[in-house]
């Protein structure tokens, strides 16, 4: 067992003796080490503050053990179990001698190192593993507006790294904390800005880094240089110059960060910024710790498919939208009817569906209503759809009979192999002096409702199988209808829900129907929607048709305080739009007509315009005015111009302002602008 013996000497302990052993573990002879203190066996991981406990043992004439990482002769580290004990002297001499024990633990320090090491990785892992999967639930709600940013803070708690954030690129880098689901890509390609890729100053080929990655020419991360030079409009100046303020804030005087490409399925995405948690080993790769580039790197895999995945989305979405609403019909002006018409598709579905609705004017006379469903909330559905439409409308046109219509419809559906199941009704109503006759003939479809003086009667006669299924010969029924009546046709998804049964929604709705005061066909379908569509399950499709009545729209002092509209974002509905308010300023005895119809004009114009998806259109009779409210995806606010140089048009709001009060505020996917129509206009001056 390796041992030496130490003495107390002028300058303190000094080494006397060693044995074999000691010579064979640390390398040392006698020689080497004779009237030298022990500091030669010290290295630099040596724990000083033992080695200062077993001095002052000694000092005590006390025995004292401790673990020491030593050094050998060749440098080289060991570590050994000391342990040091006073030789007895004489009899009342002091002690000057002392003998130490060394036995050489090396291998189990060693091994109990390369344990904890393990333990520690493996908990490293799973918190790496943790810190993943709360990534991809975080992802899992695209909807929440700070989704991003949770992503950041989550890193920067688990200690990956000291700071991170977000970079979308759409035609241009900005800092993004979510990822926006309402707002399509505006398609302007990856390149940041409007420099050109081969756009460099004479005397500057410094690449651009950040662009090489948002090119994908890049596959690696970069180190971006905070103090260099880069052009002011390039992705590498814009993003230095943005990500300068956490840097000092984080890190004050690091002058580089990490900037990681954020992939998609084809393009780069954007790209993820990031501070080492460990600034003192620097700003690159080389700075982080295997496992937190492995994190890094899950984790912008996983935000990039994430954020090409809601690309994708809002093109598929907006492309099948498109696709519904081309097959729909405008807003029906029929002459002696008030019609109102309503079509919203399921929002948790891909905004498509086999719902629709169709007002013909077939002849003068003759006024042709189709509302029908076909199974389905895809784009399948809606090409069957439009299929349909087209089938009823071209025989409803040749034959107005509503049995021969849908028998003929069945020889052809079946020949053409349409592989989705419709119900429809078709209706076909007819001038007869002050009044009107009615033929329909239903296909599976839910009855339409007659309501005259509130009392609701379903019309639930002349019922077939669905479309497709005939095999026989289909029955035509009739009603009379006379001067304020109401028919509302509708699609189930307007009633079903799932905790109750149909039958009970149908109820439901005869129960309303017959408890309604609008006067009005627009009316009567805005207490349709506000008790039943506010959280529809299915489409919605509702045609409400009333028969004009003299005697009765002149008694009628009182008037339904709002109306609803949703419109396709395209130049048709801002026809649409004029035709609504000067209806309701109508129905309702407002004089503000003319400067009503101006000012929706204008605001559904800019809406289709500068906004996108859906525009809704809302009016309140406030009792002082009308109350105009256009709301749109595009939350970008209105601002009033000079008009545009060199071209027409740009005086929108400066219309609106001369004729109504008006505002905005933020909406929950975009905004919101709102217009008091005046009750007198504010004469032009002179520099307008």
């Amino acid at each position: 067992m390796p041992c030496f013996l130490l003495e107390d000497g002028p300058s303190g302990q000094h080494i006397v003796w060693v044995n074999d052993a000691f010579t064979r573990s640390t390398g040392f002879t006698l020689e080497q080490v004779r009237w030298r203190t022990p500091h030669v066996l010290y290295g630099e991981w040596t724990d000083r503050e033992e080695i200062a406990r077993l001095a002052g043992l000694a000092d005590a004439g006390e025995p004292g053990t401790a673990t020491i990482c030593g050094r050998r002769a060749d440098g080289s580290p060991f570590w050994s179990r000391v342990s040091v004990t006073p030789v007895p002297g004489d009899d009342g001499a002091p002690r000057t001698h002392w003998i130490a024990v060394l036995v050489d633990v090396t291998e189990l320090v060693e091994r109990d190192a390369a344990q904890t090491a393990l333990v520690e990785r493996e908990r490293a892992e799973r918190t790496g593993l943790g810190i993943v999967a709360q990534i991809s639930d975080l992802l899992m709600d695209l909807d929440a507006p700070y989704t991003l940013r949770e992503i950041t803070r989550l890193l920067e708690r688990g200690g990956v790294v000291s700071w991170a954030g977000f970079y979308l690129n759409d035609g241009g880098l900005s800092a993004a904390e979510g990822i926006d689901v309402t707002a399509p890509p505006s398609g302007r390609g990856h390149r940041h800005g409007n420099v050109p890729p081969d756009d460099v100053p004479t005397g500057r080929d410094e690449p651009d880094q950040v662009q090489l990655l948002l090119d994908g020419a890049l596959d690696i991360p970069v180190q971006l240089d905070l103090t260099g030079w880069h052009a002011t409009t390039s992705a590498s100046g814009w993003l230095a110059e943005h990500v300068r303020p956490h840097v000092q804030e984080v890190a004050p005087g690091l002058t580089e960060v990490l900037v990681m490409a954020v992939p998609g399925r084809r393009r780069v995405m954007g790209v993820l910024v990031v501070i080492p948690s460990d600034v003192t080993r620097g700003a690159g790769l080389d700075a982080l710790e295997d496992l937190a580039r492995t994190v890094l790197q899950l984790t912008v895999r996983r935000v990039g498919l994430a954020v090409d995945n809601v690309r994708l989305y809002e093109r598929e979405h907006r492309l099948a939208e498109t696709l519904q609403r081309a097959m729909l019909p405008e807003q029906a002006e029929v002459v002696g009817l008030d019609v109102w018409s309503y079509y919203a598709p399921n929002v948790e579905h891909a905004q498509v569906g086999g719902d629709w609705y169709d007002v013909l004017q077939i002849s003068p006379e003759v006024v042709g209503v189709v509302i029908g469903d076909v199974v389905g909330h895809d784009v399948e559905a809606a090409a069957a759809m439009g299929q349909l439409r087209s089938v009823v409308r071209s025989y409803a046109y040749e034959v107005t009979t509503p049995g021969p219509v849908l028998e003929r419809v069945d020889q052809l559906v079946a020949g053409m192999r349409i592989p989705r199941s419709a119900a429809l009704v078709l209706t076909t109503l007819s001038r007869d002096g002050e009044g009107w006759h009615v033929e329909y003939s239903r296909a599976g479809h839910l009855p339409a409702l007659l309501v005259r003086h509130g009392v609701v009667t379903p019309l639930s006669e002349a019922s077939g199988p669905l479309i497709g299924f005939g095999g026989r010969p289909r029955s035509t029924a009739t009603a009379e209808l006379t001067p304020g009546d109401v028919l509302i046709f509708y699609t189930d998804g307007l009633i079903e829900r799932r905790d109750r049964a149909l039958r009970d929604g149908v109820d439901a709705l005869v129960d309303v129907a017959a408890g309604i005061t609008a006067i009005d066909a627009a009316g009567i379908g805005e207490e349709l929607l506000s008790r039943f569509a506010d959280s529809p399950e299915d489409d919605v499709a509702v045609v409400v048709v009333r028969i004009p009545d003299p005697e009765d729209d002149a008694a009628f002092s009182g008037s339904p305080r709002s109306r609803r509209w949703l419109l396709p974002s395209e130049p048709a509905s801002i026809g649409r739009a004029r035709h609504a308010v000067l209806r309701t300023c109508q129905a309702w005895s407002l004089s503000d007509g003319p400067s009503a119809e101006l000012v929706v004009s204008e605001l559904v114009a800019n809406a289709v315009l500068h906004g996108w998806g859906h525009i809704a259109l809302r009016l309140y009779d406030t009792g002082e005015g009308l109350r105009i409210e256009v709301e749109d995806s595009n939350p970008t606010p209105p601002v009033a111009t000079d008009g545009h140089p060199g071209r027409i048009g740009g005086y929108g709001m400066q219309i609106i302002d001369r004729l109504a009060d008006w505002g905005w505020r933020p909406a929950r996917d975009g905004k919101l602008v709102w217009a008091k129509v005046r009750s007198e206009v504010r004469p032009v001056s002179q520099e307008a």
